[in-house]
């Protein structure tokens, strides 16, 4: 049991048997100050609700060591991992991997081992996580979608922050998407990504109809957020990693990622496409889950392409932290990444 302090909110979290409801309940508590702020103490118990294996694999992070210290040790992580679960991901779900530069930027283009006639004319761009100052999984859930799919995609490598701030990685899946639609068909180039990939999705989409470019047609945005002015209450209440680790100081009134951010308003409807023009936007499948950092920015984003009147979908996973289905092991990842896949096949043109 460990206390998680964060600029607002206040949480204990602790694990009692289920045996015993009456000692556990005693231990909630909560006081408000005059303000509004919120300090919480509840016991929250092993999840009942999700796979045994998504439950050993929560139990596993609250032993989860101390994070990265600075940008070099987060890449260098970010590295190994992405390292590690490629590997996973290629032997669960063979592809061919070529790498290719792309509207100058540098690509891998990752197709299946047999592609359907029908899919030949469609491809989707991958747009990997990490901060925006990383890459998490660049190949990870890209080889997945084109195994499962049976669609050729488009892995970008887009520039990181803090060397190329906003909107340098939106400039560069612009450059792609424009080599593309060389090629393909708006109506069957698919865009889709986890964590900042899903942001940049979404910024990506608002430049291209500010820049008066056809709309794809389909979007992923799995785990997200089109909002960089405010935080959203998930991440005032969550880590990466549900509720083990420690607890970042976030004002909601201040933006975060501000080494991605820049100098840019945080309002600028590219960067915060909550605020752009959604109408007309293509239609998409939005990701997430009740522990996620971004569940928040999730399903406001979602609310927002409804009220804009856009075909958009949404679902939320139960008790799973931030981009679950990069964990292979989990039955709920097997069927995360069968959505994912069985959505671009229903809404990609032919």
């Amino acid at each position: 049991m460990g206390r998680i302090t964060g600029g607002f909110v206040a949480i204990l979290f602790g694990f009692a048997a289920i045996a015993n409801p009456i000692s556990a309940q005693e231990k909630n508590s909560e006081t408000f100050d005059a303000d509004g702020t919120a300090h919480i103490t509840r016991v929250i118990r092993p999840s009942a609700t999700v796979s045994p294996e998504a439950q050993k694999w929560l139990e596993s992070l609250n032993h989860r060591g101390p994070g990265a210290k600075n940008l070099a040790e987060r890449r260098a992580g970010t590295d190994a991992w992405r390292a590690s679960q490629s590997a996973v991901a290629k032997k669960l779900f063979p592809v061919n991997i070529r790498e290719q530069s792309i509207g100058g930027v540098r690509c891998d283009v990752i197709t299946p081992l047999e592609t359907p006639e029908a899919n030949k004319n469609r491809v989707l761009i991958n747009l990997h996580g990490g901060g925006f100052n990383s890459d998490s999984g660049s190949l990870i859930e890209g080889d997945a979608i084109a195994n499962l799919a049976k669609i050729k995609v488009v892995s970008v490598y887009y520039r990181l922050a803090p060397e190329n701030p906003f909107p340098a990685a939106v400039d560069d899946v612009v450059a792609v998407y424009k080599e593309l639609l060389k090629t393909y068909k708006p109506k069957n180039i698919g865009i889709f990504g986890t964590s900042a990939g899903a942001i940049l999705t979404a910024e990506a989409t608002a430049r291209f109809k500010q820049s008066g470019l056809p709309m794809p047609g389909a979007l992923g945005i799995f785990s997200g957020t089109g909002d960089f002015s405010r935080a959203g209450d998930s991440l005032l209440l969550y880590t990466l990693e549900g509720f083990p680790g420690e607890l970042a100081v976030i004002d909601p009134a201040q933006p975060h990622h501000d080494d991605y951010v820049g100098k840019t308003n945080p309002r600028d409807p590219v960067l915060s496409p909550l605020f752009a023009d959604l109408k007309g936007w293509p239609p998409s499948l939005s990701v997430t889950s009740t522990r996620d950092i971004l569940l928040s920015g999730t399903t406001m984003f979602h609310r927002a392409l409804l009220a804009a009147g856009d075909d958009a979908e949404l679902v939320v996973f139960e008790a799973l932290p931030h981009a679950f289905w990069y964990h292979f092991e989990l039955p709920e990842t097997t069927e995360c990444l069968g959505i994912m896949a069985k959505y671009f096949d229903r809404k990609l043109g032919r």
